[in-house]
C-alpha cells in the first residue's frame, strides 16, 4: 500500500488525460491533492467531536463552511432538516449528487467512520468544483444527517431533495474492499408494555406483570427464529422492565431491528415478529403498543453501469483489489438506490483487523489508511463523476 504522503497514483492510459480525452482527470486529481490538508483537518475534527443522530450541528456547519470558501452555494436546513444541507456548483445537463454522512454512535464515537465518508465526499466536490461545467456537471453535495438511526436519506429523499439527480454516490470505510457493495433492508420496531403495578407478596393476583410480558415475547421471538430463511435477523435490546424487585412492573420497553435480504420481505417479517409482542401481551393480560420510530431503511441496489466506472477509476487511484461479498450492514443509501443509479463503494482500512460498531474502528478511523481511503476516494469518485457525465453526453 502506498505510503500516507505519496501522491494518490497518476491514472492509466484508459484514464489519462490527453487530447483524445477531453476530461481533465489529472487536474481533478491534482486539485483534491491540492486540498489535502483540509480535507485530513475536516475528518480529525469531526472525530473528535462526535455528533449522534439530528444533532450533528457541527459537523455540517464545518462541511458547509468549506464548501463555501470555495465557491459552492450552499443552502442549510435541507427538507426542514436543520443538521442537514445542500450545496452545488456548475450549470452541466448531468447532475451528480455526492452524498456526505457525519453522525456519530451513541458511546461509540465515530466507530462506524463517517468522519471520513464526510472527507471523502468533499474531496470529490472540491476536486470537481473548477472543472464543472467543462465536465459537462452539476455537481450537488448532500449533508445526509442520521444514518446511523433516524434515515436521514429517507427523509430527504422523500423531500424531494434528490430530484433531478442523473446518479448519487458515496463512499463508507470497511475492514474490507468492496466496490459492488449489497446491504439489507432494515425495519425498526418500538415496544411498550402497560400492565398493573402490584406488590409480589401482598397482592400480586391483582398485578399485570409488563416484564413477563416482554419475556414471552422473547421466548416466542426465539422460537421463531428456527423458521426463518438464512438472511432474515431478528435482533433487539430490552430498555426498561421494572425499577425494583418488589414491585411487579407496570411499564416494559424494548427497541428491536428486523433485517431482511430484499426491501419487499420487510412486510411479512413485521407481520410475524409483531404477533410474538402481542402474544405476550396477551399471555400477561398487558397491553402492547407497537411503533416504528423511522422510515425503514431498504436495501442497497448499486448502478452497474455506475459500478464499472468505479471499479476502473478506483484501480487508476490506488484502491486495493476489491472482492465479492454478499449483504452485510444497512444503509439509508438504500433508499436512494431504489430512486436514482447509485453506487456506495467500502473501502478498506483495518485489514481485517476490525469491523464498524467497534471501539477498535474509531481509533482506525484517524489512522494512516483512513487518511489514504479519504484521498483515493475521493479522487476515484470525482472521476466516477466525470467519465458518468461523458457517457451521459454520449
Amino acid at each position: 500500500m502506498s505510503p500516507l504522503n505519496a501522491s494518490v497514483p497518476a491514472p492509466g492510459p484508459a484514464v489519462a488525460a490527453g487530447p483524445a480525452d477531453p476530461t481533465p482527470k489529472e487536474a481533478v486529481r491534482e486539485r483534491v491533492l491540492a486540498h489535502r490538508d483540509e480535507l485530513l483537518a475536516l475528518s480529525r475534527r469531526i472525530h473528535a467531536h462526535p455528533e449522534v443522530a439530528f444533532e450533528e450541528h457541527r459537523a455540517a456547519e464545518w462541511c458547509a463552511q468549506l464548501l463555501r470558501e470555495h465557491g459552492y452555494s450552499v443552502t442549510p436546513g435541507t427538507a426542514g432538516l436543520p443538521t442537514a444541507f445542500s450545496a452545488s456548483t456548475g450549470s452541466g445537463p448531468v447532475t451528480v449528487a455526492i452524498v456526505c454522512e457525519y453522525d456519530a454512535l451513541p458511546g461509540l464515537g465515530h466507530a462506524c467512520g463517517h468522519n471520513l465518508i464526510a472527507a471523502a465526499g468533499l474531496g470529490a466536490a472540491l476536486g470537481l468544483a473548477p472543472y464543472a461545467d467543462r465536465l459537462g456537471l452539476t455537481v450537488r453535495v448532500i449533508g445526509a444527517p442520521a444514518e446511523e438511526r433516524g434515515a436521514g436519506k429517507a427523509l430527504l429523499l422523500d423531500a424531494g431533495a434528490f430530484d433531478g439527480v442523473d446518479a448519487a454516490m458515496m463512499v463508507h470505510p470497511c475492514p474490507v474492499e468492496v466496490a459492488d457493495f449489497h446491504s439489507f433492508a432494515l425495519g425498526t420496531l418500538s415496544v411498550r408494555y402497560t400492565g398493573r403495578a402490584a406488590h409480589p407478596s401482598l397482592n400480586p393476583h391483582e398485578g399485570r406483570n409488563a416484564a413477563d410480558a416482554l419475556t414471552v415475547a422473547q421466548v416466542a421471538l426465539g422460537l421463531l427464529r428456527q423458521q426463518l430463511p438464512p438472511q432474515w435477523r431478528v435482533h433487539g435490546i430490552t430498555t426498561a422492565a421494572g425499577t425494583a424487585p418488589n414491585l411487579i412492573p407496570d411499564s416494559a420497553t424494548a427497541e428491536y431491528e428486523i433485517r431482511t435480504s430484499a426491501a419487499e420481505d420487510l412486510a411479512a417479517l413485521r407481520a410475524r415478529v409483531e404477533d410474538c409482542f402481542r402474544a405476550g401481551a396477551l399471555a400477561t393480560g398487558c397491553e402492547v403498543e407497537l411503533t416504528r420510530p423511522e422510515p425503514d431503511y431498504l436495501d442497497f441496489r448499486g448502478d452497474t453501469g455506475l459500478l464499472a466506472l468505479w471499479r476502473a477509476n478506483a484501480a487508476a487511484a490506488g484502491r486495493p483489489e476489491p472482492v465479492e461479498s454478499g449483504p452485510f450492514a444497512c444503509t439509508d443509501m438504500g433508499n436512494v438506490s431504489h430512486a436514482v443509479p447509485s453506487i456506495h463503494p467500502v473501502l478498506d482500512i483495518t485489514g481485517g483487523s476490525c469491523g464498524p460498531h467497534e471501539a477498535a474502528f474509531a481509533e482506525a478511523a484517524v489512522s494512516p489508511e483512513a487518511d489514504r481511503a479519504i484521498l483515493e476516494g475521493a479522487v476515484a469518485l470525482a472521476w466516477t463523476a466525470a467519465d458518468f457525465a461523458a457517457a451521459q453526453r454520449g
